[in-house]
């Protein structure tokens, strides 16, 4: 059951910082996972830098299978089944660093865009279709990412020197009034917010000699889609497997 401060944070200002979800430990492991996956990328997945430093990665679901289970951890799936219904479901990961010297920045959004089969259909609901990386995507309409949620695991602490997200408090109900927030924390936190929430990103400090590794996975309550459209990725948990040590299986 969630908590009700949980509840009010989530419904009021569109985020909550749950601590200390991962050890540093478990931390590290997925750390482990995720450079040994992009050491072998070759589809162009990774972005990197002149160096060669990753910055971002998409297409997570196929660049690293592990990561459909690796947000498992009590008590996120929990959470998700409260909040979407036991049916929801896994369908977008990415993977964003600010290496040391390396930073960068995003101006104010909302995480509008979700990654479809096919964005050439005929919509009235869904719009301005683009590609990332080889993957159709589209603008989404606000009904469906309301039904939604994005969990980020920190896999670094969150400091105002590397560049932490900046959130805006109740803007994912269309007040765009608040004072905005720095997300504060320590290696383990989970962030979780509404994707209509405005957020933005701002650079590393000079000097800095801190990472800010963020696993983001994204999910769905709503795993039918109308005017023939289908989620490019669907990957649902067995509602008898809710402790962290579960199985997945993509939708497709």
């Amino acid at each position: 059951m969630l908590t009700a401060t949980f509840q009010s944070d989530l419904s009021n200002n569109g985020f909550a910082v749950l601590a200390a979800i991962f050890s540093a430990e478990h931390v590290d492991s997925i750390i482990q996972t995720l450079e040994k996956a992009f050491q072998s990328d070759a589809n162009g997945s990774t972005l990197r830098s002149a160096d060669g430093a990753v910055y971002g990665a998409r297409n997570l679901l196929q660049l690293c299978p592990p990561v459909a289970t690796l947000w498992m951890q009590s008590p996120l799936p929990t959470i998700l089944s409260d909040v979407l219904g036991p049916r929801f479901g896994l369908v977008r990961v990415l993977y964003f660093d600010k290496p040391p010297e390396q930073s960068w920045a995003l101006p104010w959004h909302k995480d509008m865009a979700i990654a479809v089969k096919d964005n050439r259909l005929a919509s009235a609901q869904f719009t301005h279709p683009t590609t990332k990386i080889g993957v159709p995507h589209v603008e989404a309409p606000e009904w469906l990412l309301e039904m939604m949620l994005t969990l980020r695991l920190h896999l670094d602490d969150m400091t105002e020197e590397n560049g932490p997200l900046k959130v805006l408090p109740g803007s994912h109900r269309g007040d765009e009034s608040g004072n905005p927030v720095s997300i504060l924390g320590c290696q383990g936190d989970v962030l979780i917010m509404r994707p209509l929430l405005s957020h933005c990103s701002i650079r590393s400090k000079d000097g800095t000699t801190r990472h800010r590794r963020i696993l983001h996975c994204e999910f769905s309550g709503v795993e039918e889609l109308p005017d023939g459209y289908s989620w490019h990725d669907f990957v649902q948990i067995d509602s008898g497997t809710m402790t962290g040590k579960s199985t997945a299986s993509p939708i497709r």
